[in-house]
C-alpha cells in the first residue's frame, strides 16, 4: 500500500450548495494514467474545511443512481445544430443506466420543463424530439432557474446545458447566474457552440459555469464532435462521488477552502469543488 497522498485543489475557486446543515463536494478521481478510480470505499476519503478534518455523514460511489437534468438551448440561433443535438442527447440517455434519472428541459426566453425527472428513457426522448428553435436567448436566468429548482433532489445530480451562449434576454447578469449555481451546488457541464465561440467573454462566462460549480468545459467547433462530447460526459458523470459533511458553525460568511485527502493512491487526479460560502 502505497503511502496517503494529499491532493490540493486548484486555487480558481468553486463554490457549492451549503445551507445551515449539509455540505456536498462532488469529485472524481482518476490515476495518473486518466483512468477513472472506482469503487473506492468512504474511509478512503478525508475532508478538510479550513484545514480542519470533517466526519463524512453520507457518502454515494460512482456506482450510486444519478439525477441528470438536461438544459436545451432552442432559440433561433440553434436551428441549424438542434437536429443533431437532439440525437445527440437521445444517446446520452440512452447511456444512463438503469435507475438513473434524467429530465428534459429547454429554454428561449424562459425555462421550460418538457419532462421532469424520470427513469423512463422513452419519455424522456419524446420530450427531446419535441423541443422546437425559435425565440431570444435567456440562458443564464434559465441556469440559474434550473440549479435552484432541482437542488433539493437527494444523491448525485448534474446539469448538461448546450448553447451557443449568445445571452440577450436574461434578467441576470452572467455573474449573478453564476452566483445562484453556485450556491445550489449543483455541478454544470457547459458546451458552447456557435457565437460563443468567437467571443471571449461568452466563452470565459460559460467556463466560469462550469468550472466554479464542479463541472466541465467544453467547445464544438463541428458537429461531428457533439456525440464525442456527450459519451465523455456520461462517463464522467457515472464515475462521480458524492461526499456530504456537517460544516463546522461560523459568524461570517466568508469562503471557506475544501480539500481532499485519499489514501492509499500515488499521484491521484481529483476534480472537484474547492469551497463554498457558508450561508
Amino acid at each position: 500500500m502505497l503511502a496517503p497522498a494529499t491532493v490540493l485543489l486548484a486555487q480558481a475557486p468553486a463554490i457549492f450548495r451549503a445551507d445551515a446543515r449539509l455540505v456536498e463536494v462532488y469529485a472524481t478521481v482518476r490515476d495518473n494514467h486518466g483512468r477513472y478510480l472506482d469503487g473506492l470505499e468512504k474511509d478512503r476519503f478525508q475532508v478538510l474545511d479550513n484545514g480542519v478534518p470533517q466526519p463524512l455523514v453520507a457518502f454515494e460511489s460512482d456506482s450510486k443512481r444519478l439525477s441528470c437534468a438536461i438544459l436545451i438551448d432552442t432559440t433561433g440561433s440553434m436551428a441549424a445544430v438542434l437536429p443533431t443535438v437532439k440525437n445527440s442527447v437521445v444517446h446520452l440517455v440512452d447511456e444512463l443506466r438503469e435507475g438513473d434519472a434524467a429530465a428534459v428541459y429547454s429554454f428561449s426566453t424562459s425555462l421550460n420543463r418538457l419532462q421532469d425527472f424520470t427513469t423512463d428513457k422513452a419519455a424522456a426522448k419524446q420530450a427531446i424530439f419535441r423541443t422546437r428553435a425559435g425565440g431570444s436567448t435567456a440562458l443564464f436566468d434559465a441556469i440559474s432557474e434550473l440549479a435552484h429548482e432541482i437542488a433539493p433532489r437527494n444523491g448525485k445530480k448534474a446539469i448538461i446545458v448546450f448553447t451557443d451562449g449568445a445571452d440577450n434576454a436574461s434578467l441576470l447578469n452572467a455573474r449573478a447566474a453564476i452566483q445562484r449555481a453556485k450556491k445550489a451546488g449543483v455541478p454544470v457541464y457547459a458546451i458552447a457552440e456557435g457565437e460563443a465561440l468567437t467571443s471571449k467573454p461568452l466563452l470565459d462566462e460559460l467556463k466560469d459555469v462550469a468550472e466554479m460549480t464542479g463541472g466541465q468545459p467544453y467547445r464544438v467547433h463541428k458537429s461531428s464532435e457533439i456525440s464525442t462530447i456527450f459519451q465523455e460526459i456520461s462517463g464522467d458523470l457515472q464515475h462521480t462521488y458524492m461526499l456530504v459533511y456537517k460544516p463546522p458553525a461560523v459568524t461570517e460568511a466568508k469562503w471557506r477552502t475544501i480539500q481532499l485527502t485519499v489514501n492509499g493512491l500515488k499521484d491521484p487526479k481529483i476534480r472537484a469543488k474547492e469551497g463554498y460560502l457558508p450561508e
